[in-house]
């Protein structure tokens, strides 16, 4: 009985023995995980930590990159992103236009929705500088597109607006202190019965009727 009890107490020791190595070693191993100053830590899965996607602004050239973390056995490391058909001479991915492609401008499309124009109007601002040229054309344009509704002068209603009551006026308090989003909005989208003109007008002549229908609003 009593060597029983002595085996007894001597495996359990040893098991007390193995549990304490295994838990010092899994401690020392989360310990190894955690990042420190000067420390990246350990990672278990590093090719699912950082993107190999395609960077349009930059190549890595160097085929053994990333080699390391590579989940197939090819011998091209995962970080390898030089693209063999760029002949422009530049260490980037970003290849020349196709020949005869037509330029988008310098604008990106306005995506702000029609019921959105309180958002228009505290966010969006005029891209354009208030100069003399981008004034000229804003009153060239103001002439053809919205003088008709609007007149001249933005105070009295053209030969259209005259038919149509509730043309406002540019000075009238309700919309003398818009905002230029406000404004780009409403000339994009329409407003009441006033119909949208972005199908008419390009953003940069949308904004250069913006800059000139805020003279109008201070006479």
């Amino acid at each position: 009985m009593k060597r029983t009890l002595n085996k007894m107490k001597t495996l359990n020791m040893k098991f007390n023995s193995v549990f304490t190595l295994l838990v010092a070693s899994a401690a020392v191993l989360l310990i190894g995980c955690k990042a420190g100053k000067d420390n990246a830590g350990y990672e278990y899965a590093p090719n699912m930590y950082h993107s190999v996607a395609y960077e349009p602004l930059k190549q890595i050239v160097d085929k053994e990159s990333g080699l390391w973390v590579n989940s197939t056995t090819e011998d091209i490391g995962e970080y390898y992103s030089s693209n063999p058909n760029n002949h422009q001479g530049f260490e980037i991915n970003m290849l020349e236009p196709v020949a005869n492609t037509v330029k988008r401008g310098d604008f990106l499309p306005y995506r702000i929705p029609k019921d959105s124009l309180a958002l228009a109007a505290a966010t969006v601002t005029n891209p354009l500088p208030e100069t003399k040229d981008v004034m000229a054309d804003g009153k060239v344009l103001y002439g053809k597109f919205c003088s008709q509704c609007h007149g001249k002068n933005g105070v009295e209603p053209g030969l259209v607006g005259e038919r149509y009551a509730g043309v406002p006026s540019y000075t009238s308090a309700a919309v003398k202190n818009v905002s230029e989003g406000h404004i780009f909005h409403v000339i994009t989208h329409g407003k009441g019965r006033m119909g949208a003109h972005a199908s008419q007008l390009n953003q940069e002549e949308r904004w250069k009727i913006v800059r000139y229908v805020q003279t109008l609003q201070k006479q």
